[in-house]
């Protein structure tokens, strides 16, 4: 068990916040998952429930080792109920800075002080946010992958803040729920992978809106060329088709760069509330006949 942590909250419910808490919980550690949303709560531990029945049956788990997480994992309604005593928070809410900036200084009050606290954010550099609270020095970066108990990795990124007891405790927390993780020792907007992403998903929507192409051959190229499991507009999907608008946003209202700006065909969709595979289509239709 890592020395410092103990117990962890895990602040949203969503697609990574409850997949994220139950690795914490298969981990060994007592761990709150909140949302402000009762049947966001409740999904999470129906999901949750299937997926490691699942497992059970695979063999990935035993029945007794899926108690355990069970007993070992809890839900609350309310931040503070989730944060008192929590030795490491997890926000896990909406890719929007101004939002995390108001979890975090409400974090602040109610969280130890000698609590850490890590954004799952995929693109928002911790600096953005650590301002708002009194420890800039225990808030970092634990940016976990879609979806979480599935994908092998997580970047812990440091904020010139950040200090060195920080970032090694949180590298050993992830080696302790069986997670690699790799650290960046200093800031960069979209870390390591969304970078590399970045490029690929913008020439991407560069080929498709210009008429090269349609997305589903642009796909193909991707998987059967250069052996990628998944083509950029499927990855979309599947991440969130918003995860990637709000961030682009975000850049382009720090710096004004067009070039950043979210392309017209994702944006349209965002609109439109086609989102991807969480609500039933995006640039494919997964709803049923």
């Amino acid at each position: 068990m890592t020395a410092n942590i103990h117990k962890v909250a895990v602040l949203g419910a969503g697609s990574m916040g409850h997949q994220i808490a139950m690795l914490c919980a298969l981990g060994g550690f007592h761990t709150y998952l909140q949302d402000v949303d009762d049947s966001a709560l409740s999904k999470a531990e129906e999901t949750l429930e299937a997926r490691m029945n699942d497992w059970v049956d695979k063999n990935k788990i035993t029945a007794e080792t899926k108690q355990i997480a069970f007993t070992n994992l809890h839900t609350a309604p309310s931040l503070q109920e989730a944060v008192t005593d929590a030795d490491l928070v997890i926000e896990a809410v909406v890719e929007k800075v101004d939002v995390k900036r108001e979890v975090f200084s409400e974090l602040d009050k109610h969280a130890p002080k000698e609590a850490i606290l890590a954004t799952n954010s995929s693109s928002i550099v911790n600096s953005k946010i650590a301002d708002v609270t009194s420890r800039p020095e225990k808030v970092i970066n634990m940016h976990f992958f879609f979806p979480p108990l599935v994908m092998d990795c997580v970047e812990v990124v440091k904020s010139d803040q950040t200090s060195e007891e920080t970032a090694r405790t949180v590298m050993d927390f992830c080696e302790q729920i069986d997670r690699k993780a790799v650290l960046l020792e200093k800031e960069i907007y979209g870390f390591i992978a969304n970078r590399l992403l970045f490029a690929i998903s913008d020439e991407a929507l560069y080929l498709y809106e210009n008429g090269y192409a349609d997305f589903e051959a642009i796909d193909v190229i991707t998987k059967k060329a250069l052996g990628h499991p998944l083509g950029p507009f499927e990855l979309m999907d599947l991440s969130g088709i918003d995860v990637g608008y709000y961030a682009n946003m975000q850049l382009y209202q720090e710096t004004g760069d067009p070039k950043v700006k979210p392309a017209k065909s994702v944006e349209e969709k965002v609109k439109a509330g086609n989102l991807g595979r969480k609500t039933g289509k995006g640039w494919y239709d997964y709803r049923k006949a």
